[in-house]
C-alpha cells in the first residue's frame, strides 16, 4: 500500500465521562475512498471535527503528508492542503452560489485578489467558479442565493467551495444527506473520479453509496474503530453485522 497522504495514532478524545474517540486508528492513501460508517452516536463527527482542527485530541497524533499536525489550526492544516466540506452555517446566505465559491478562491490565492473592484466580475474568479460549480452540477443555480437552494443543493455547493481550495485531500461529512436518487447517483459518479485527484475521507450513513463507492470502510462503534477492511470484509464481519449493519437491515 502506498505511504499515507492522513494517519492517524492512538487518537483520544473526551467530553466528560463521554469517550467520543476512543483510541483510534486509521490511513488515508492516495487514490482512495476511506469511509467511515457507523450508527448515530458513535463519534464519527468528533473524529472529523480533530482531524479538521476545530478539536485538539487529548493524545494521540494527526499526520498530514509526513508533517505532525496535531498542533496545527484550522487555517493551518487548510492551507497545507486538507479540505473539508464546509458546514452549511459558513455559506453567505445573501451571496450566489458563484460568489460563494469565488470566495474559497480568493482565500486559496491569497490577497491577490482583495482590493480588486468589482471582484465580483473579474473573469480571473468568475470563469474558474463556474467550472467548479458545473463539476458538481450547479452551473444552472450559479445565481441564486445560498439561502435559496435547497438542502441537497447546498452540500453540493459545500464541496463546491472544498473543490475550489485544491486540497490534497477531502475530508467529507454526509455529502449524500439532503439529495434524491438521482442526485446521489450523480454524487456517486463524481466522487470516484475525484479520488484520482485528491483521496476522500467520507463518513456517509447512506450504505448503499458506501458500498458502491469505498475501497475501504472503517466502522466506529462507541469511539472505537471495531473493523476496517474491503467493502466484502466489512459486509461479513459478524461484530459489525450485530453492531451496526444488522441495525441498518431492521430500520
Amino acid at each position: 500500500m502506498a505511504e499515507p497522504i492522513l494517519e492517524l495514532r492512538n487518537l483520544n478524545k473526551s467530553f466528560g465521562a463521554l469517550k467520543a474517540t476512543d483510541d483510534v486508528s486509521l490511513t488515508l492513501v492516495p487514490g482512495e475512498i476511506h469511509a467511515l460508517i457507523g450508527p448515530n452516536g458513535a463519534g464519527k463527527t468528533t473524529l472529523m471535527a480533530q482531524i479538521s482542527g476545530r478539536y485538539a485530541p487529548d493524545s494521540g497524533t494527526i499526520t498530514f503528508r509526513g508533517q505532525d499536525i496535531t498542533g496545527h489550526s484550522v487555517a493551518q492544516r487548510a492551507r497545507m492542503g486538507l479540505g473539508r466540506s464546509f458546514q452549511i452555517s459558513s455559506l453567505i446566505p445573501e451571496y450566489s452560489a458563484r460568489r460563494n465559491v469565488m470566495l474559497a478562491l480568493q482565500a486559496r490565492l491569497g490577497h491577490s485578489y482583495r482590493f480588486l473592484m468589482p471582484v465580483r466580475h473579474d473573469r480571473r474568479l468568475t470563469e474558474p467558479a463556474m467550472a467548479i460549480l458545473a463539476r458538481v452540477g450547479l452551473a444552472g443555480r450559479a445565481s441564486v442565493p445560498s439561502a435559496e437552494l435547497s438542502h441537497g443543493e447546498r452540500r453540493l455547493l459545500e464541496i463546491a467551495m472544498a473543490l475550489a481550495l485544491e486540497p490534497a485531500c477531502f475530508l467529507l461529512d454526509e455529502p449524500m444527506a439532503g439529495l434524491g436518487t438521482e442526485g446521489v447517483g450523480r454524487l456517486v459518479d463524481f466522487l470516484r473520479e475525484l479520488k484520482a485527484e485528491a483521496p476522500i475521507l467520507l463518513v456517509e450513513h447512506d450504505m448503499d453509496a458506501v458500498f458502491r463507492l469505498a475501497d475501504r470502510i472503517s466502522v466506529l462503534v462507541y469511539g472505537r474503530v471495531i473493523a476496517s477492511g474491503s467493502v466484502d470484509e466489512i459486509r461479513n464481519d459478524p461484530e459489525v453485522r450485530r453492531a451496526y449493519l444488522g441495525e441498518e437491515a431492521k430500520a
